[in-house]
């Protein structure tokens, strides 16, 4: 089965180049072209797309509100995933559209092997970014933003092991380096990991980072 995908982007060019790009693959269907967020909104609810390539900044409705109504309205979490599109890799908007539940980030400069890559790697409901390269994007966003932290209430519910664990996503250890920190079966690690994202309602484990920072659990710099 073909990956449905929607690209928008408010400079036709990038987002007919981008559209041919993925449209000439086997594996992948662009069933739809947005120039802004509400446009956007509207070609998700009428397709489900698998993968939403979205560009932060547009006119009319910015690519952060626009993924924070699509995956709102997806009919389960799994269903559609939003790639963000920017310029910078230091983004606010990027920070943000992770929390909503963004699966990652890709530079518009990036190659076309790896925007491929990148849809296919999503579409699977995997988090584009790795742990390590999570963990410093995210912290550079939280050095510079500077804000301070949101009450621990939402960790209430886990245990001590999964409170660990929760700690070590945030430090951005992979769960084979989890598993070493605390001399744990891999297959325990990932049984936690999946404990810890539906007790605390996240998409994946990039949110599992975001609100390890915005809670206090982990600190810049840890």
């Amino acid at each position: 089965m073909s990956i449905r995908v929607i690209v928008v982007d408010d400079q036709a060019m990038v987002r007919e180049g981008f559209a041919a790009l993925l449209g000439a693959q086997e594996d992948i269907e662009v069933v739809g072209q947005a120039e802004n967020g509400a446009i956007a909104v509207q070609l998700a609810a009428a397709h489900r797309p698998d993968v939403v390539l979205m560009d932060v900044r547009m006119p009319v409705m910015d690519g952060l509100e626009a993924a924070r109504r699509i995956l709102a309205e997806a009919p389960e979490p799994e269903t559609t995933h939003v790639l963000m599109l920017t310029t910078f890799d230091v983004d606010d908007y990027v920070y943000d559209a992770l929390r909503l539940g963004a699966s990652g980030f890709l530079l518009k400069d990036a190659l076309a092997d790896e925007l491929v890559a990148a849809v296919r790697i999503v579409a699977s409901g995997e988090a584009l970014l790795a742990p390590s390269v999570t963990k410093r994007m995210i912290e550079q966003f939280a050095v510079s933003r500077a804000r301070p932290a949101l009450s621990q209430e939402p960790l209430e519910g886990l245990t001590d092991r999964e409170l660990e664990v929760m700690t070590l996503i945030g430090r951005g250890l992979s769960n084979q380096e989890i598993a070493a920190e605390l001399f744990i079966a891999q297959q325990t690690v990932k049984t936690h990991v999946s404990k810890i994202l539906a007790k605390l309602e996240l998409r994946d484990r990039v949110q599992a980072v975001v609100l390890a920072y915005d809670t206090g659990l982990v600190e810049p710099g840890s």
